[in-house]
């Protein structure tokens, strides 16, 4: 079919590119004279392909059609006029006179919102449907028959721009193609538009999108994001006139507690906090605001409005005055009509548009290694020296104020000075607990106070899933592409490498880890998990499934693997930054955001990765840190509606719990590491000096504060007096001392509780007739020390046989030699499920125990060899779901089926 097209923008362009593709002959395109020596898109892509292009000043003049316009329209011989987006009033005597007649895209489910301002109305009125309207081109003002509609969700925060691209834009260059197909197919409808709920308003204006503070919140937050980004909300405050941009009525957990803002006519004063600047309605209701436009143009962080004056000018490196050059180069191509770009040049004044913003963010993503600026940095620096100076500052990874607000805690040891943040991380800045809540955090190794660290609490726990929801809904995280997030982690990585020393050195301090394997496993093993998951970012992906046909059409079945959302991780206090690593790297890496809540009797390492991730660039708040008790911040999360995940470590008693809230809130998605008393099965025929060495490993790993310790090993009686003899001899051999000492093998316990259940736990091994061969004592010296213990002759009913001592015991029982099977069975008489491990040099029997034991994990002639790339979990009482490995990305995905009709 010949067509003429007739509009302008992108969306003019995007359908005009797609008539041509289906096979349609554009005959000519008529659209708007060039601004400022610039062509509009549609003409310019035309004129590319050779298509006729006519830039008619005017149609009409004293409401008569040019006849000498209209003689060059009909020369054309178009069958179809198509007016995707048309600013220009075009005469009956065009709109007519092809054989077809025209049709027009209107962006509003006709008849309601007739007029220029459509999607402003929609948004306004505060409609929960939008949607768009093709319908054939008459005399009156959007009053033609109807051809085709299309309807959409009007999500709370939209605004005209994430409306029209989300939906509007889309969809409607598809129907705006469908609709030309159904007419050359003869099967385009005309129905009347009914009169019924007929509405027309004017064009939305800056004189008239005045705010008017005598309604409700939702009515003020739906009257800003519809004049969102034009022509703008604005008030009169501070004798100046303030525009308002990016509202949300999402402002759970936040406090109206900051600067007041006095508004003249509003219900009360506005109050300028962190988070931006929350406005009320005449119900008392809070909105927030996260931007304001100042009368000089200027764009400003809502929460910056009473410290704008206060950032310094950066002085620019040789370097990064050349990239200033090659950026001021960029605007000059993009700003034809300015003869020169200086620092005061502002980009819209110069005649920009939101085409341009596009066009200069890709250009200094090519001119600055990829470097990733949003649409909304150049609304905020308009001006050539402020956009250099904020380019500058995000090709310095530089977060000043960040860095200011921390409060640390320096000690000089280890021949470090440690500078360790000790209050709560929430939307990226480190701040108190409600009403100033603190709690000491105690070193294991001499019982002294460390420091005070924040305790938050429930309305702590709302305000950090708030900024994590908020994140991953309308934050920068859930915008950038995987492979951008991978680099962000792998970033996060190797500045946890950098700062590796430090970490350890904190895991010494607080949780009493020896310093050299804190810098080989907690440490160590954290860097690489994630790298692991940074690598696998951009290799989430869905898959294509055959389908029954619905003949004579075809069918096509796809898969999704989405982020679930806001999650929350529990971590235990044997491991502190690992168990953090290990679940929160897959989580991140999936495209969730997270809520942390580290053990409270060892915050301090997750609250130093805290301050990293704002040094990698790790968006506000991605993540978030709260440490606190288990029963207040752990129960609020597992209770959250807002929370979609839970990944918990810690003892199975509390991780029934923690699934029963997880049911019963919002039937959260759970993965669950729980308790363990995994066997170690000693065969007569294992290498014995090995199974002696990884045997002791198997137990006295960390202090025994492992979740995988071998919690009861079974030795065959033929070698069964050796192996404990030559036990106790290493035991003997073992240091006990200051973990940060080059020299030491075994450092403190935990904590004091933990110290006093071990003593518990040996005197009713005793009690119950075990033979205590050595240790069972704590060490008469400062701090939570307990000697390596080991008991032989435990029977299998004995309690140190069924429960967890999570300490440096050995539990060791014999079996008679050859009864593989009788041993298995004891092995696995048991509710958890953890790990197990068997030594034999029998390659049969190994796969043959290996093949019964019921563990998520089987070590065979090794122990404790756990990596990054091997997915870890347990069975039965131990838990589900999987930590490490690809598995591990499952647990924070969902997997969304689309089928198509074709």
């Amino acid at each position: 079919m010949k067509i003429a097209v007739i509009g302008q923008s992108l969306f003019g362009q995007e359908v005009y590119c797609r008539l041509r593709e289906e096979g349609h002959e554009v005959v000519g395109v008529f659209t708007v004279p060039d601004k400022d020596g610039k062509a509009d898109p549609l003409g310019l892509q035309a004129e590319q392909d050779g298509v006729p292009v006519f830039k008619f000043t005017r149609w009409r003049a004293k409401g008569r059609a040019l006849p000498d316009v209209v003689a060059q329209y009909q020369a054309l011989g178009a069958e179809l006029n198509v007016l995707p987006f048309c600013s220009q009033f075009i005469p009956m005597e065009v709109i007519s006179a092809p054989r077809h007649g025209s049709i027009i895209y209107h962006p509003s489910l006709l008849p309601r919102h007739r007029g220029a301002s459509a999607i402003n109305w929609t948004l306004i009125h505060g409609d929960k449907k939008g949607g768009f309207t093709i319908f054939w081109a008459d005399d009156g003002l959007d009053t033609g028959d109807l051809l085709l509609q299309k309807e959409c969700e009007v999500l709370p925060d939209d605004t005209v721009s994430s409306l029209y691209n989300r939906f509007l834009f889309p969809e409607g260059v598809k129907g705006m193609v469908q609709a030309v197909k159904l007419i050359a197919e003869g099967k385009a409808p005309r129905l009347p538009q009914p009169e019924d709920g007929a509405t027309y308003e004017g064009i939305q204006r800056k004189e008239t999108a005045r705010i008017d503070w005598d309604q409700p919140a939702e009515a003020i937050h739906n009257w800003i994001r519809g004049n969102d980004k034009v022509p703008g909300a604005w008030t009169e405050a501070c004798g100046q006139k303030l525009t308002f941009f990016n509202s949300t009525l999402n402002t759970a957990g936040l406090e109206p507690e900051g600067e007041d803002l006095p508004i003249p006519g509003a219900h009360r004063p506005g109050v300028v906090t962190k988070a931006g600047l929350i406005l009320f309605g005449n119900d008392g209701r809070m909105l927030l605001v996260k931007n304001i436009q100042l009368e000089d143009g200027k764009m400003i962080p809502a929460a910056r409005f009473f410290r704008r004056a206060e950032s310094s000018t950066l002085e620019l490196t040789e370097e990064e005055l050349g990239t200033a050059e090659a950026v001021r180069d960029a605007w000059k191509r993009i700003l034809p009509s300015v003869p020169e770009v200086d620092e005061s040049t502002d980009f819209f004044k110069s005649g920009a548009a939101s085409v341009d913003v596009v066009r200069l963010v890709e250009e200094v993503k090519e001119l600055c290694d990829g470097l990733e600026l949003e649409n909304e940095d150049v609304y905020m620096a308009t001006t050539f020296g402020d956009f250099i100076q904020l380019l500058v500052r995000r090709l310095r990874g530089d977060d000043k104020e960040a860095e200011c607000a921390i409060a640390y805690v320096e000690k000089a040891v280890n021949k470090l000075t440690l500078r360790m943040p000790h209050q709560l991380f929430i939307g990226g800045a480190f701040v108190d607990a409600e009403g100033g809540k603190t709690y000491e955090t105690i070193n294991p190794t001499d019982g002294s106070v460390l420091c005070q660290v924040s305790l938050a609490q429930v309305s702590d726990v709302d305000k950090a899933v708030a900024a994590a929801k908020d994140a991953f809904e309308n934050g920068l995280w859930g915008k950038i592409s995987a492979r951008d997030r991978g680099r962000l982690l792998y970033r996060l990585a190797e500045l946890m490498e950098q700062h590796q020393e430090e970490l350890a050195t904190i895991e010494a301090l607080d949780a009493g880890a020896v310093y050299t394997l804190a810098l080989k496993t907690h440490v160590g093993m954290s860097v690489q998990t994630f790298r692991y998951f940074a690598g696998w970012c951009d290799k989430i992906q869905g898959s294509t499934i055959p389908i029954n046909q619905a003949r004579p059409n075809r069918n096509l079945s796809m898969t999704r693997r989405e982020p679930v959302g806001v999650c929350g991780i529990i971590i235990p206090w044997n491991y502190p930054l690992m168990m953090l690593s290990w679940k929160t790297a897959a989580c991140l890496a999936a495209g969730n955001t997270v809520v942390v809540k580290p053990a409270q009797v060892t915050p301090l390492t997750a609250l130093k990765f805290a301050e990293l991730t704002l040094k990698a660039g790790i968006p506000k708040g991605v993540v978030n840190v709260l440490p606190g008790s288990g029963s207040l911040v752990g129960q609020r999360l597992s209770d959250h509606p807002d929370v979609r995940k839970i990944g918990f470590t810690g003892s199975t008693e509390v991780g029934k719990h923690i699934m029963r809230s997880c049911a019963l809130s919002n039937v959260k998605k759970v993965s669950l590491e729980l308790g363990g008393k995994s066997p170690l099965l000693i065969f007569a025929d294992c290498d014995l000096g090995k199974a002696v060495q990884m045997g002791m490993s198997s137990v006295f790993f960390n202090k025994g504060e492992n979740c995988i310790a071998a919690g009861r090993l079974f030795v065959e009686d033929s070698i069964h007096d050796q192996f404990v003899q030559r036990v106790v001899e290493e035991v003997g051999k073992m240091k006990i001392g200051n973990p940060l000492d080059r020299d030491t093998d075994h450092g403190p316990q935990n904590h004091l509780a933990h110290l006093k259940k071990l003593l518990e736990y040996c005197r009713r091994g005793v009690e119950e007739g075990a033979t205590l061969v050595c240790g069972g004592k704590q060490v008469p010296r400062p701090g939570f020390f307990f000697e390596p213990t080991v008991f032989t002759d435990v029977q299998d009913h004995m309690f140190i046989a069924r429960e967890e001592s999570f300490g440096p015991v050995m539990i060791i029982s014999r079996f008679a030699d050859g009864d593989v099977d009788a041993v298995l069975t004891r092995a696995n008489a048991t509710e958890f499920g953890l790990a197990s491990g068997v030594f034999t040099r029998d390659i049969n029997k190994a796969l043959y125990v290996s093949d019964k034991l019921e563990a998520g994990t089987v070590f065979v002639n090794t122990y404790n060899k756990t990596d990054v790339a091997a997915p870890f979990g347990g069975f039965k009482q131990s838990g589900f779901g999987k930590d490490l490995g690809e598995a591990a990305l499952n647990e924070y995905l969902r997997v969304k089926t689309v089928t198509f009709e074709y």
